[in-house]
């Protein structure tokens, strides 16, 4: 545990350092749970987003874009259910005075005894070895099995309050399961209430009520009072999905983790309309589908899972997880629920509209049911970091002092392709003739010009972005046309001509070969 908050420490630490991310308004001491994106943060995350986008909707045929206003008319939050529904249940801590989600305090619990199960099972690996059965051992161990039941016994009792939206019975649950205060271990705790997260304002020229309006909550309901518009503009047939990337505003009393939970971040969104009944194929292919995309990155299959919601929405009859293991533990990263024609259907009840799908084939009209794929930009920028800052030992090196931090992201997310460096930054001709490689990448890829340090400090502060190639000029570039390029992850250097680099470069980089393996 002690290992992993280190961990998370240096990823908020490097963020800063090397411009991935700022506390907002900093000057001011910040805004909780606020957070800007630096000159490397905004490109990374913008090449996010461009995977996303292309593999979305670029790779498919039936599946276009929108970019609906944040604004909407407030009845469309009557419709989806979020002005009644859109609650967390809070409480607080009389003596650290603390405010917490009551789920996420039994959900923590619900943590501790999966990581004692894991650890139970790690040390018997180590006794047993090659002999260990774990399937056996999780079946026959009386420690073991007793924290399983104790995890499905409080695992479903959650959920069935949160369902039966009873307070009074969270609150007891807490008290029943001797949970402390993370701060100060106190259990003095307040009453279970509900706290809607819609941040509202008003019109400028209505008060009062009528005049109300909300920061959006989430991206899809512009896809949803859109769906008329769309499906008849692009004389697009079921099955069919409209894809949306978008900010969205909650108002987290509760926000911690850093880019993890935020009150303003920002989502990729997709849903899928289809023909009811249809619903559990498709939600099946879309899991499978969005989990090649997590996986195509080169990310490991140990650091990703699916976690089936057992408390389901309003709006759903089946919804999953995907999990990406960050330093905090496994949380969600993705997520893909079926919500059967909840929200065209409530969207047409209460504005009095029709908003159904004529099918030729069968020759009726009825209303879609939806999959949906829902990820939050924010938190695939956190995953994607987690998964990429090493720090190690410099490859050929024999002292173990001898240590870099580095970046291993994915080339085509990279927010900088390549930097271009003079040997010396004090010579007229070298400068020169790398300011001129310099231009000629820069119409190609995202580069930088750097001579402000020693080239060892040069190639550090490279690594530390993830860059993956550093092409150095030197005196013999100035007789030959050459030039060294250095590997990121290998450090080997190679020697090639200055009209092989954009290909050279464009070869790693290209965003084209991460669509080509989906």
């Amino acid at each position: 545990m002690a290992n992993q908050e280190q961990s998370f420490k240096s990823i908020v630490a490097h963020c800063k350092e090397y411009g991935f991310i700022y506390q907002s308004s900093e000057v001011y001491d910040g805004l909780a749970a606020v957070y800007d994106y630096g000159p490397n943060g905004v490109e990374l995350k913008n090449n996010i987003k461009e995977y996303w986008w292309k593999a979305m909707v670029q790779l498919h045929d039936n599946i276009v874009g929108i970019d609906a206003a944040i604004f909407m008319h407030p009845k469309t939050w009557k419709a989806s259910g979020h002005v009644d529904a859109f609650n967390v249940p809070l409480i607080d801590n009389k003596d650290s005075k603390k405010r917490y989600r009551a789920d996420q305090l039994v959900e923590e619990y619900i943590e501790k005894l999966e990581n004692k199960i894991n650890k139970d099972v790690a040390k018997a690996k180590k006794r047993f070895g090659e002999a260990f059965d774990e399937t056996k051992y999780l079946a026959e161990s009386p420690r073991v099995v007793g924290y399983q039941e104790e995890k499905k016994k409080v695992s479903g009792q959650l959920a069935q309050l949160m369902t039966d939206n009873d307070m009074e019975g969270l609150g007891k649950l807490i008290v029943d399961l001797d949970i402390a205060d993370p701060v100060n271990g106190s259990k003095n705790w307040t009453d279970v209430r509900q706290f809607n997260l819609m941040f509202s304002t008003q019109l400028g020229n209505i008060a009062g009520e009528e005049g109300k309006l909300y920061l959006r909550p989430e991206t899809a309901q512009g896809i949803f009072v859109n769906f008329l518009n769309v499906q008849k503009t692009t004389r697009q047939k079921l099955p069919f999905g409209i894809a949306q990337i978008g900010k969205a505003f909650r108002n987290e009393i509760v926000a911690r983790q850093f880019i993890f939970r935020m009150k303003e971040f920002e989502q990729m969104e997709m849903q899928f309309f289809i023909q009811p009944g249809s619903q559990a194929d498709w939600y099946q292919k879309w899991k499978d589908q969005r989990m090649a995309w997590h996986l195509a990155l080169g990310t490991s299959d140990t650091k990703l899972r699916f976690h089936d919601h057992e408390n389901l929405a309003h709006y759903a009859d089946a919804a999953v997880d995907i999990q990406f293991e960050f330093p905090f533990g496994f949380r969600e990263l993705e997520g893909i629920h079926s919500r059967t024609d909840f929200d065209l259907a409530s969207h047409q009840e209460l504005s009095g509209r029709k908003i159904q799908y004529f099918d030729p084939k069968t020759n009726e009209s009825y209303v879609p049911y939806v999959v949906e794929t829902s990820i939050g930009c924010d938190r695939m920028f956190l995953a994607v970091l987690s998964n990429a800052l090493i720090k190690e030992q410099v490859p050929g090196s024999d002292d173990p002092n001898n240590l870099r931090e580095v970046l291993k992201i994915h080339p085509a997310l990279a927010p900088v392709k390549c930097a271009v460096l003079p040997l010396k930054r004090n010579d007229e001709n070298l400068v020169a003739k790398a300011q001129e490689v310099f231009k000629k990448l820069r119409p190609h890829f995202n580069c930088q010009y750097d001579d402000t340090g020693s080239i060892g400090k040069l190639y550090r502060r490279q690594d530390a972005i993830g860059t993956p190639y550093c092409v150095t000029v030197d005196f013999e570039s100035l007789d030959d046309n050459t030039v060294t390029i250095r590997d990121r992850d290998t450090l080997q250097q190679e020697r090639i001509p200055i009209d092989q680099l954009q290909e050279k470069i464009r070869d790693r980089v290209n965003m084209e070969q991460l669509l080509e393996k989906l």
